[in-house]
C-alpha cells in the first residue's frame, strides 16, 4: 500500500496534494504552493595533508591579478595535495584551523612551509567562491555555519621538573581507547602552572604522537624524559569536535605556554655605519652550518633592536635562509635598502625544536612590533582616561570570572599618577576573554565597589580579596573595540613589576 501524502514538482511548481482514493488522482482539494528554487549553499572542503619526509606537498600557492583569494594551482598528479582531495583553483580560506583569506600572501605560504610533514586546508571551490563573493556572502559566517561548533585551539606546554612535587602530572588511559589518555594534575605543581589543565587529553610528547601507544610504553617514555617535557594537550570536548570533523589536531595549531625559547623578528634601520654587525657562516659541533650574528657595534641598529652575539639567522625580510648561501644573503640584504627584517632565534632555542621536529618559526616573536602595538594602546586610552568622559551610547557590562589555568587572564593598566583603571592586555583563552572582557575596558566597580577614583593598587588589593572569583563592571570607551586581543600569555603578579610600564598581571 503507497503513502496517502505526497509532493509532485512540475515546471518549477511543487504541487503539495493529499491524495483521497475515493476522489481518484483528479483531487479538486488540492493546494498549489510556489517554492523558489533551491539555491546550492558553498561548501568548503576539509584537506589534510600528510607527507613523508623529503617528500612535498606538490602543489603550488598563488595570488594571480583579477582573481580574489589565495589559489591553489599545479596540483600534481598522483601527489599529496590530489590525494588529499585539492584540486586546481580552489581558494584558500584556514590554514591549520585559522582564517587567512584577508592575510598578506607571504605570511600564508610562510604559515604553510612551517607547518612540517602535516597540514590541514580549509578550501572552497573556485566557481562558488566567487559566487560567494558577488552575493556578498560573509567567508567567516560561512565556515562557522560549516564547521557548527567551535573549537579551543591546543595547547603546546613545557614543564620543568620540580625537585619536590617532580613534573607534577601523571597520564591516565581512558577506558575503551586505545592510545587516548587523560591528564592528572598535582595541585598548584608545575605542570598546571605551565598551563595544563585536569582533564586535558594528551595527544603528543616531546614530538612523538601517543596514539599509538600503550600506557606502559607511554610511562617509560615519560620516565627518560629527564627534567622536562614538551607536551601538545587539548581539553576533551574541543577533542571530540577535531575527531567529529575528521581534522587533526597538529603543534601548528597551538597557543604557546612556558616555552623556554622563542625566535624574534628584529627590525632594523640603516644608519651611517650601515646595520652594525657581521654575517659569518659556522659550523656546530653536529657538523651542521648556519648563518651566524657576530660583533654588534655600540649603538648600532644592529644593538638597538636587541640583537645578540652567537644568535642564528633563520629568515631575511620573511624568507627563509635556509637553502642561500653567504653571499645571497648578503645580497638580500644589501637590496633592503635602509631597513631590514630579520628573524633570528638561540643555538640553544634552534636545538630545543629541532628535537621536537617543529619549525624555530612557528612561535616567532615580534619584540617591536609587539611594544609599538601596546604603546598605540596605552596612548589611546591615556587619551581617553584624561578626556574623563563616556561615550553615552555604551553601557556598562557586568562581567563574572573564576581564576583558571592561566588565572583571570588580563592584565590592569593606568595613567600615571591619575585615578582610573583599565583593561591592558588579554591572555588568549583565558577567563577574562570567556567572560566578555575586551582591552580597552574601563574598570567601574570591582566585586560591587565602585573604583572609578581608586588607583591601580587599590584596585588590585580588591581584586586579590575576592580569592577564586570575581566581578566586574565595566565600561567600553574604544566604541567599536578597534584594538585588538592579544594572544601572548601575561605575566605572574609580583612585588618585582616594574611600575614604569603601569601593568599588573592577574594569572
Amino acid at each position: 500500500m503507497r503513502s496517502s501524502s505526497g509532493l509532485v514538482t512540475i515546471n518549477g511548481l511543487t504541487e503539495k496534494f493529499t491524495f483521497n482514493p475515493k476522489e481518484g488522482i483528479d483531487n479538486p482539494v488540492m493546494v498549489i504552493t510556489e517554492e523558489s528554487e533551491s539555491v546550492s549553499k558553498p561548501n568548503p572542503r576539509l584537506c589534510v595533508l600528510k607527507r613523508e619526509e623529503g617528500e612535498t606537498y606538490a602543489f603550488n600557492l598563488r595570488v594571480e591579478g583579477g582573481r580574489e583569494g589565495h589559489i591553489i594551482r599545479n596540483v600534481a598528479s598522483g601527489g599529496v595535495a590530489e590525494r588529499s582531495g585539492l584540486r586546481d583553483g580552489d581558494r584558500l580560506l584556514e590554514v591549520n584551523n585559522c582564517y587567512v583569506n584577508d592575510v598578506p600572501h607571504p605570511e600564508v605560504a610562510a604559515n604553510i612551509r612551517m607547518s612540517g610533514n602535516q597540514l590541514c586546508l580549509l578550501v572552497l571551490d573556485g566557481d562558488e567562491y566567487e559566487q560567494a563573493l558577488s552575493q556578498g556572502k560573509d567567508l567567516k559566517s560561512l565556515i562557522r555555519t560549516n564547521k557548527g561548533e567551535s573549537l579551543n585551539p591546543p595547547r603546546l606546554c613545557h614543564i620543568r621538573k620540580d625537585p619536590v612535587s617532580g613534573l607534577g602530572i601523571n597520564f591516565i588511559p581512558v577506558e575503551g581507547e586505545k592510545g587516548c589518555f587523560s591528564v592528572s594534575l598535582v595541585a598548584g605543581g608545575t605542570a598546571a602552572k605551565a598551563g595544563v589543565c585536569k582533564g586535558d587529553r594528551l595527544v603528543w610528547m616531546n614530538g612523538a604522537a601517543v596514539s599509538d601507544l600503550t600506557h606502559s610504553a607511554l610511562s617509560r617514555m615519560l620516565k627518560k624524559c629527564g627534567d622536562h617535557i614538551t607536551i601538545l594537550v587539548i581539553d576533551s570536548e574541543s577533542e571530540k569536535s577535531y575527531i567529529k570533523q575528521r581534522m587533526p589536531i597538529l603543534p601548528s595549531m597551538a597557543v604557546p605556554h612556558n616555552l623556554p625559547h622563542r625566535a624574534r623578528k628584529l627590525h632594523l634601520v640603516c644608519g651611517p655605519g650601515g646595520y652594525g654587525f657581521l654575517l659569518r657562516l659556522e659550523r656546530t659541533p653536529s657538523g651542521r652550518k648556519y648563518h651566524v650574528l657576530r660583533e654588534m657595534d655600540s649603538g648600532s641598529s644592529a644593538e638597538r633592536a636587541g640583537m645578540k652575539d652567537g644568535e642564528i639567522l633563520l629568515e631575511v625580510n620573511g624568507e627563509s635562509v635556509e637553502s642561500l648561501d653567504h653571499d645571497e644573503i648578503v645580497n638580500r640584504v644589501k637590496l633592503s635598502g635602509q631597513q631590514v627584517s630579520l628573524a633570528t632565534i638561540t643555538p640553544q632555542g634552534l636545538d630545543f625544536y629541532s628535537k621536537l621536529g617543529l619549525s624555530p618559526l612557528l612561535f616567532c616573536e615580534d619584540e617591536s612590533a609587539e611594544r609599538e602595538k601596546q604603546n598605540m594602546i596605552l596612548s589611546s586610552l591615556t587619551e581617553e582616561l584624561l578626556k574623563n568622559e563616556m561615550d553615552a551610547t555604551c553601557k556598562p557590562r557586568l562581567c563574572s570570572l573564576q581564576k583558571g589555568p592561566l588565572g583571570f587572564g588580563f592584565n590592569l593598566g593606568c595613567v600615571p599618577q591619575r585615578p582610573g583603571t583599565f583593561i591592558s592586555q588579554m591572555a588568549f583563552g583565558g577567563s577574562g576573554q570567556s567572560a566578555g572582557l575586551r582591552v580597552g575596558d574601563v574598570v567601574m566597580e570591582v566585586n560591587g565597589q565602585n573604583v572609578e577614583e581608586k588607583c591601580v593598587e587599590d584596585v588590585i588589593m580588591l581584586v586579590k580579596e575576592g580569592g577564586h572569583f570575581l566581578s566586574l563592571l565595566v565600561m567600553d570607551t574604544t566604541g567599536d573595540s578597534k584594538v585588538k586581543q592579544t594572544d601572548k600569555p601575561t605575566r605572574d603578579i609580583s612585588d618585582s613589576e616594574e611600575e614604569d610600564k603601569y601593568e599588573i598581571s592577574f594569572l
